[in-house]
């Protein structure tokens, strides 16, 4: 369906949105030719920030620091879609554009924000998950695993993660974690996670633990080992 919200909302929308912190954070307007491009794009640029993360972390596997920015990334995907969904529009990421290099943040823009208007959680997650896992996230696995190697169970268990991660983000909101949960129980993201305390443990790990001084994430699926081995 063709989005049915101007502009300037959308635009006001997200400005809003931002406010709850980086990950939440799309810019608007136009974007230039000063290092934007369409996303994920072409493998170079990630392949350089995954070294410049490799680097940073200290981590001397490619594919620790490769997996650490694929969820960052879903992180900054779904943050702002579910959040500004929560408030009746879902963004039209068509023309997503991004901008990252070594040493510099990333940063999301859409030259001509768009939008539809959403009722309901359930019509919120069928406009959500096919624009965000199918048009973003599946070109962006397959994109980096041209220069690394990781499971897919890693990196929908990451993109899960990412997704539910945001929700500890601002004051409680019903409507964004309602979202989220329809959003969970689709697959790829389905299988990836279980109920555990706070409310999402994933059954797997993102590698952190693997970063020098790294340990373990509150939502890793190694922590229910070490829970049992202390009981």
């Amino acid at each position: 369906m063709p989005p049915d919200v101007p502009p300037d909302e959308v635009a006001g929308l997200l400005r809003d949105t931002a406010r709850l912190g980086p990950y939440f954070e799309i810019g608007t307007g136009p974007a230039g030719d000063d290092g934007w491009r369409p996303f994920p794009g072409d493998a170079a640029p990630l392949a350089a920030l995954t070294a410049d993360h490799a680097e940073r972390l200290g981590a001397g596997e490619r594919r620790v620091a490769a997996s650490l920015l694929f969820q960052g990334l879903a992180a900054r995907l779904w943050s702002p879609v579910v959040a500004a969904a929560a408030r009746g529009i879902v963004p039209d990421l068509s023309g997503l554009r991004w901008r990252g290099a070594p040493g510099e943040p990333i940063a999301f823009r859409l030259a001509e924000p768009r939008g539809r208007r959403v009722g309901d959680a359930a019509r919120a997650a069928d406009l959500i998950f096919p624009m965000v896992v199918d048009d973003r996230l599946r070109p962006l696995r397959e994109t980096m695993l041209t220069f690394v190697s990781l499971a897919d169970g890693l990196l929908w268990g990451n993109a899960a993660s990412a997704l539910a991660g945001g929700l500890n983000v601002g004051p409680p909101d019903p409507a964004r974690r309602a979202i989220a949960a329809d959003l969970l129980g689709r697959p790829p993201l389905a299988g990836t996670w279980a109920p555990g305390p706070g409310g999402f443990r994933r059954r797997n790990c993102c590698l952190y633990y693997r970063v020098p001084g790294g340990g373990l994430c509150g939502d890793c699926g190694l922590r229910e080992r070490d829970d049992r081995s202390e009981t």
